[in-house]
């Protein structure tokens, strides 16, 4: 797996109050043998009905969350994200939801960013003008731009089932799925991340993109689980067995891209 926050920028100089409203003792959840709570953040941006019946179906209970103090007993975090960059953003900082995700991630708890996301964690999203992202995975968002000479009639935005490969050796997030799995999209944009390390997925429409990041236990996908049908509840049911352990790679199978390369 790739190193820890390659070529990271941000730091906040301990762990925030939020986290550390977080982080209070609570009983633990492994000893109540409960499945994962997964918290998931609700700026008025997301798709939360059909996230958290993702996350049902994989075998997590979700909680919604309006505000970072709704998260105290919450072992993973998912961001997602449907609509303008812009707007996504403005809610999280009016929100107060920026400091709790940047410890959250920091701290190598699990995360995971889906579609906007994704694009929310770079720099800088050039959607509809240059606007500042959270600047966790250095790098820009911009848009699909085809030449219909060389790309032929492709339409933007992208939408529709495509296959993506992976970038790990090791790569527990797609265990039990073929090689080469097929992911739903919808998206006009696209991450570009600086540090080649941060690309776990990629795909192709047109060009290749980067299809998803990981640093340690942040994933984020372009592409959209939930909607995903079978493929997607199994990358949810993978995502709930985090934290993963890099040194102890036997339950994995080969990567999509080691299979790739054997052919």
């Amino acid at each position: 797996m790739a190193g820890k926050f390659p070529n990271k920028r941000y730091n906040l100089g301990g762990t925030s109050t939020a986290l550390r409203a977080y982080s209070e003792p609570k009983e633990s959840l492994d000893a109540m043998n409960q499945p994962p709570q997964v918290g998931i953040i609700d700026y008025q941006m997301g798709n939360l009905r059909s996230v958290s019946k993702g996350i049902e179906r994989a075998g997590g209970i979700p909680v919604v969350c309006e505000s970072y103090r709704d998260l105290r007993s919450a072992t993973h975090i998912v961001l997602p994200g449907v609509g303008a960059f812009r707007d996504a953003i403005h809610e999280l900082r009016r929100r107060d939801w920026v400091p709790f995700i940047q410890d959250w991630i920091q701290a190598d708890r699990p995360f995971l960013g889906i579609c906007l996301g994704l694009q929310l964690l770079l720099d800088v999203s050039f959607e509809g003008g240059e606007h500042q992202g959270l600047g966790i995975i250095p790098g820009q968002v911009i848009k699909f731009h085809f030449d219909p000479l060389v790309h032929g009639p492709l339409k933007v935005p992208h939408m529709g089932w495509n296959q993506v490969a992976s970038h790990r050796v090791w790569d527990p997030m797609l265990r039990g799925l073929g090689p080469l799995p097929y992911f739903y999209f919808v998206h006009s944009y696209y991450a570009v991340p600086k540090a080649s390390d941060s690309v776990w997925l990629t795909s192709s429409y047109g060009i290749d993109f980067c299809a998803a990041v990981q640093v340690g236990n942040l994933f984020a996908t372009q592409f959209h689980p939930e909607k995903s049908q079978s493929n997607g509840i199994a990358l949810l049911r993978n995502f709930l067995d985090a934290p993963f352990d890099p040194s102890d790679p036997s339950p994995s199978k080969p990567s999509a891209l080691q299979e790739t390369n054997k052919s």
